[in-house]
């Protein structure tokens, strides 16, 4: 079966278009009342040193300086976000607790089915996408392949795993479209909590192979402890210009993209979610914050919430699209 992951996508540059409203003005955020007034809790459904708790970390400081008030990050690990999900799903709508969430979060629910936990729709408020970069399949240093093709027949000949941020993440169902689908080949696959450990697993020679998104594997490739075969963005990244793209290399139908948003509570309050969606968007167009974005591998997304509302609605129905062409669940 050939999924065709175009078919139920949306073009990746409404995503970029989202990162072009430009900044907010203070006195618009501090018009909107006496929120907050205590300390606001960001729960990262990755473990630290993944795209997911980098975007986190680069915008808390930021959104405490803005909105004077401690930001801080609580890593929530597990079943792919799950378990984060879980735990902002069940805590109280009222600005205080906000979830950051991989696109897993979309994939989940139809991965998992009622295991997952939630519901998109039902137990979340979209407040703004933050971060967005592609997936990478990458080796490890001493793995005797230059090229996707030169992998895919040294594959063929031996028993290969590879590592993966965990089910459901879109690095996993990357891979899983490109290993067993196109190349009907069969390589183990082992999920880890979270990209970072993903990255490391491949670093240490524990995995041959890793599907992370950039960020994972960016800085360990400059350092030439891994090799970067593919990219599954529509074109070139800037930040791996010698990289190709899986269009480039006979794929076409894959153009698979990790964002991370940030998610409230089903009722919470409609202004201290408008506050939060602007105080967002005017940390992610500081210059420093776009900076620190870049050098990770990220680009800078934003948006206004219905922008936010519509795109997370796309990317809900989108992934569903692909989980099923896929087969893929998780039991």
């Amino acid at each position: 079966m050939r999924i065709s992951v175009c078919d139920v996508c949306s073009d990746f540059y409404k995503v970029l278009r989202l990162g072009l409203i430009g900044g907010l003005s203070l006195l618009a955020i501090n018009a909107m009342g006496a929120y907050p007034d205590k300390p606001i809790k960001l729960v990262v459904g990755f473990p630290p040193g993944g795209p997911t708790d980098m975007t986190a970390r680069i915008i808390a400081p930021k959104l405490g300086e803005l909105l004077k008030q401690s930001v801080f990050i609580e890593n929530k690990a597990g079943a792919g976000g799950n378990v984060a999900a879980q735990v902002v799903a069940n805590s109280p709508p009222d600005g205080y607790t906000f979830l950051v969430n991989s696109a897993a979060f979309a994939v989940n629910p139809a991965l998992y089915g009622a295991a997952a936990g939630y519901s998109p729709e039902k137990n979340f408020v979209p407040v703004v996408f933050v971060s967005t970069q592609a997936n990478v399949i990458s080796v490890n240093e001493s793995v005797p392949v230059k090229t996707l093709a030169e992998l895919k027949e040294y594959s063929a000949k031996n028993k290969l795993s590879y590592s993966s941020p965990g089910y459901g993440t879109t690095p996993h169902l990357t891979c899983e479209n490109v290993f067993r689908l196109q190349w009907k080949q069969d390589i183990n696959h082992i999920p880890y909590k979270g990209a970072g450990p993903a990255s490391m697993a491949v670093v240490g020679g524990e995995t041959p192979i890793a599907c992370t998104a950039v960020a994972g594997v960016y800085q360990f490739s400059k350092q030439g402890k891994v090799r970067i075969l593919a990219i599954s963005s529509e074109k070139r990244s800037p930040n791996l210009p010698d990289v190709p793209t899986l269009i480039e290399l006979g794929y076409p139908q894959i153009k698979d993209y990790t964002w991370s948003a940030m998610m409230a509570p089903i009722k919470t309050p409609n202004d201290i979610v408008l506050k939060m969606n602007q105080a967002v968007n005017t940390v992610l167009q500081m210059p420093d914050v776009r900076e620190q974005m870049d050098r990770a591998g990220l680009v800078v997304m934003g948006g206004n919430l219905q922008q936010t509302n519509e795109y997370m609605g796309e990317e809900v129905t989108r992934w569903s699209a692909i989980v099923k062409a896929l087969g893929a669940k998780v039991e």
